[in-house]
């Protein structure tokens, strides 16, 4: 795909509205240095210098939408601590509304806590309760998707298996959603892998896969009937599965299939990449686009996202310039 291919579809993008369905995270770093043992225990001492917050998880897919110029619609839960009220103000300094995240008194905010020293993690803690949420929170959360269905062009699922996203919300969703022609995309983890059935696009990772389907997958020739049986269970009309430095493979309903090399030039944190991918590929599906064209697309937003520090989303201009040293380092 050429640049200005690329330009035309980024354009489009501007006037779709995306919901984004998923657990809500609100990350945190303690950035430091290290220069000494504790005398208390054989522990580096981190003596900090700053903390940063950021919006991770689902949050981080709204952000990566409003990132490439749409607006996202949020649909999840925070708890009434200092967590989701930093939460509530990050989604707020972004210009991402925050009417349908419900409060809930039933579990914490959920926090990723990381340590780093010289661009080095030492340590990472969550705080998180992943049992279900309560029907009646449910309830809510099935109403607001109601009430907006109308306005939708996509629908974005993004489970992290942290107790949002139950059978019951999927289903009702998902048919509704068919039901007034929305699009539909999963980025799913193992609890609720086969739940998404009649979804536009679903989009697994390698390990996620190997783990759901029981096998292991050691070269290109050996996904094809692992995605024909995947198809067959999921019934969804494109699968994409990413493979990190392998780049991705497209397996669609009506049998066709390609690879899409990676577009990383240099990585140095890969965290949100699989945010930014789905995103990314709803979005330009959205507008018209090609499941491959999209794939190509989503596939030079991930390198953007991965030559960054921290869950950090991708820029239109960013993506246009990844595409322009991509074609120029392969003349």
């Amino acid at each position: 795909m050429k640049t200005q291919e690329a330009k035309k579809i980024l354009d489009k993008l501007s006037n779709k509205k995306i919901m984004v369905i998923g657990d809500l995270i609100l990350d945190q770093y303690i950035l430091g240095d290290v220069n000494r043992i504790s005398p208390e225990a054989p522990v580096q001492v981190v003596k900090v210098d700053k903390e940063k917050f950021g919006l991770g998880g689902a949050a981080n897919v709204s952000n990566n939408i409003k990132s490439l110029g749409a607006t996202p619609i949020v649909v999840g839960s925070v708890a009434n601590d200092p967590a989701g009220k930093q939460m509530k103000s990050l989604f707020e300094k972004n210009g991402i509304n925050t009417d349908g995240i419900f409060t809930t008194k039933d579990k914490p905010t959920i926090q990723k806590k990381r340590i780093i020293s010289r661009n080095q993690q030492l340590i990472r803690i969550d705080y998180e309760d992943t049992e279900n949420t309560n029907n009646h929170l449910q309830q809510k959360f099935l109403k607001f998707i109601k009430n907006k269905i109308n306005e939708l062009d996509a629908i974005i699922f993004q489970d992290y298996n942290k107790g949002l996203i139950t059978e019951e919300l999927i289903e009702s969703t998902i048919k509704l959603a068919n039901k007034h022609k929305v699009l539909t995309g999963v980025d799913p983890k193992k609890k609720n892998f086969f739940s998404f059935r009649n979804v536009t696009l679903f989009k697994p990772n390698r390990a996620e896969t190997e783990d759901n389907m029981n096998t292991k997958i050691s070269s290109e020739k050996e996904l094809i009937p692992i995605a024909k049986e995947m198809i067959k269970k999921l019934s969804c009309q494109h699968l994409l599965i990413t493979l990190g430095a392998d780049g991705m493979f497209i397996y669609s309903k009506d049998g066709s299939s390609s690879s899409i090399p990676t577009f990383t030039q240099e990585v140095y944190d890969v965290t949100g990449a699989g945010d930014t991918v789905i995103s990314t590929l709803m979005l330009a599906l959205a507008s018209g686009c090609s499941i491959k064209n999209a794939a190509i697309i989503a596939n030079h937003a991930a390198g953007v996202v991965c030559g960054k520090v921290g869950a950090k989303p991708a820029t239109k201009e960013e993506i246009l310039e990844s595409f322009h040293n991509w074609h120029k380092g392969n003349r």
